[in-house]
């Protein structure tokens, strides 16, 4: 295991429960993403759930009716993920490992999901052809016409998330060049909260279309609601549906990406020739 990676893992193995509240806290995200989820994926299907951290989405998914498995780099977080399945007497395989070997792990499987999500280890391979490397192993284990959920952070994330919870940070001199990546629009490589990529949405196309995918969506994950999102998420049910409809509404705009801290691509894998 590389050192990057190790440090990766050793995040997550001591932050299983901050990982699990968070999509709790962050309910735009979540919601807009299992909105784009439920347009595709069907009772009875196989998804594999890739990087899939404590299983917010597979739990999710299994509650509808799916049959789900889930990969993630850490073993505390896939034993997590199988003790809530078991609370809530849902059906979830679990398995740890590198989504880089995806189809190695589950090499007597190759072909055999209808559907899978990569919606975390792009986050944190620093290095493009790792993310290709990553890809490729989930397209490996995908059906062909299955659609691939792929995720990013967005190189705005940092900015927004200091604006909304951290403003003295803008003070902070070791975060300057971080700042200056953000004016000079430039994607960001390297020690975030753990060891992180946050990529320009401008340049995520261009980077899946080197793969076999139509690109059905590209959308960022919170819509509109990121750099307001704890004055939203506090609101009265009805007043915060309201805010998640028009999010909802506007999330493939092109102009309003800017707006979230993660993006979604959804693409169909294509038979090739």
């Amino acid at each position: 295991m590389d050192k990057t990676t190790k440090i990766v893992r050793d995040y997550y193995d001591a932050a299983v429960q901050e990982e699990w509240d968070r999509l709790a806290r962050h309910r735009a995200e979540f919601a807009v993403n299992c909105h784009f989820m439920d347009r595709y994926i069907r009772l009875g299907q196989r998804v594999l759930d890739i990087g899939g951290g404590p299983g917010r989405y597979s739990l999710y998914l299994s509650h509808r009716g799916c049959d789900v498995t889930l990969l993630d780099l850490s073993e505390e977080n896939a034993a997590f993920a199988k003790q809530k399945a078991g609370e809530a007497a849902l059906p979830l395989r679990t398995l740890s490992g590198d989504a880089r070997d995806a189809d190695q792990i589950l090499g007597g499987e190759t072909g055999t999901f209808d559907h899978v999500l990569l919606m975390g280890p792009l986050y944190h391979l620093l290095e493009e052809s790792e993310r290709v490397k990553a890809i490729q192993a989930a397209l490996r284990m995908l059906k062909p016409d299955g659609c691939l959920f792929s995720a990013f952070i967005s190189s705005y994330a940092g900015v927004i998330y200091a604006m909304k919870y951290a403003p003295e940070l803008i003070l902070d001199k070791e975060a300057a060049s971080d700042y200056d990546q953000f004016v000079r629009d430039q994607p960001f490589t390297g020690d975030s909260f753990t060891q992180a990529y946050f990529i320009r949405h401008a340049d995520i196309l261009p980077f899946m279309k080197r793969f076999p995918l139509q690109t059905l969506h590209l959308l960022g994950s919170e819509g509109i609601l990121s750099p307001c999102e704890p004055i939203i998420s506090a609101q009265p049910p009805e007043v915060f549906e309201k805010w998640l409809e028009l999010a909802i509404q506007v999330c493939e705009r092109e102009d309003l990406l800017s707006y979230s801290e993660h993006f979604l691509h959804i693409g169909r894998k294509i038979q090739e020739c």
